[in-house]
């Protein structure tokens, strides 16, 4: 199985022009090699969805580096801001779930409510601390319920800017294995409401990377439109769209464009988004919908036209506890057990997907193997 810096290459991985801002480029979208006599070979990417954040508290160090030594392609932080302009990993700007914030004293008064992408939401947020206090907080499990055993590494660990994961991916970048990052930027409509603009410290950081170069190890992720393809005229880093099962984009809601994720994943949205990305990301119900007990149903037409498109698929998100399984693959009745992990993965294989998201990126590794083995 060769890795990612393979599939991003077919993927029509990156260079980034050198002035501000550049003519946008059209997608060019590899042909899969064909040996004489052998049907070509598809690769399916692991993405350690926020790093192993099944076996570590998510977006640490830690939980990046068990993603590596599992054997993902690439590893995902989530972005946001701090009060200095620094990107920083956290799945949230509102860190009261992920942090140990609430025991400090000294940043109480901190504690606010904020109307984030038109919700009410009330805690400490990122972009109230500059990047030395925040390097003061620890990180702590965000499903303590769920996965009881990471809480032991609470308080063990910081949070990490985006600079730190890219260096991280850089050092465990070996040989003929590269180790690639897809950062996802978190509310960039909000972020930039308040002057802190997520992209332009993006593509800084991307280019102090030496990363300005076709098929650098690099993906960036968003739920929004607008930032997307303000990269695209920016740089020439692949790009993947984000979609939900529902709702819409709030970049568009913002604006009144009544365009809806939905829209964005038919054939004709599709298209539309091929224009500025390379991959489409939806919600894993999207590709394999569940009926009404919970099982899984037929695969839609969504790869399979997302591929027409000239687009890859990556879906998020696959977790090994029963909850977050369809219910005909859950094994016994405790919702936190783990279950039929593996035969899921196979279903999304088979239908055809590009990449997976995965919380537990061993589970993922060994049940392709296992899928290509079969095949």
């Amino acid at each position: 199985m060769k890795l990612l810096a393979v599939s991003l290459a077919a993927a029509g991985a990156i260079a980034t022009p050198s002035v501000a801002v550049a003519t946008p480029v059209a997608p060019t979208h590899d042909k899969p090699v064909v040996q004489h006599g052998k049907k070509p070979t598809r690769t399916v990417t692991v993405f350690a969805h926020r790093g192993a954040s099944g076996h570590r508290p998510e977006h640490t160090l830690a939980a990046y580096e068990l993603a590596i030594r599992q054997g993902a392609d690439v590893i995902e932080p989530d972005l946001v801001s701090t009060k200095d302009g620094v990107l920083v990993a956290r799945h949230e700007n509102e860190i009261s779930g992920t942090t140990d914030v609430a025991s400090h004293p000294e940043f109480a008064d901190r504690r606010t409510t904020k109307v984030i992408d038109g919700v009410d939401v009330t805690g400490w947020f990122t972009e109230d601390f500059t990047l030395a206090e925040l390097k003061t907080l620890r990180a702590v499990e965000r499903l303590p319920q769920v996965r009881p055993g990471n809480t032991v590494y609470d308080g063990r660990f910081e949070i990490p800017t985006f600079a730190e994961v890219v260096e991280l991916a850089k050092r465990e970048s070996r040989g003929r294995r590269t180790i690639a990052v897809a950062p996802e930027t978190k509310h960039p409509t909000y972020f930039r409401s308040i002057g802190l603009d997520l992209n332009r410290p993006l593509v800084r950081a991307i280019r102090k990377a030496g990363w300005d170069r076709r098929n650098a190890p690099i993906v960036v992720q968003s739920f929004e439109t607008s930032n997307l393809k303000e990269l695209a005229r920016w740089t020439r880093v692949p790009l993947v769209q984000l979609t939900s099962a529902s709702g819409a984009p709030y970049d568009l809601v913002s604006r009144g464009d009544d365009t809806t994720y939905a829209d964005l994943t038919t054939p004709q949205g599709l298209r539309s988004v091929a224009r500025y990305a390379r991959w489409i990301g939806p919600d894993k119900s999207q590709v394999i919908p569940r009926d009404a007990k919970g099982a899984h149903t037929t695969p839609t037409s969504l790869v399979a036209d997302a591929h027409r498109a000239g687009l890859k698929v990556v879906v998020y998100t696959i977790r090994n506890e029963n909850q977050f399984l369809p219910t005909d693959l859950r094994i016994g009745t405790d919702p936190n057990a783990q279950g039929d992990v593996r035969t899921e993965l196979f279903r999304y294989f088979d239908a055809g997907v590009d990449g997976v998201f995965a919380d537990y990126p061993d589970s993922a590794v060994a049940a392709r193997a296992a899928w290509q083995k079969r095949r």
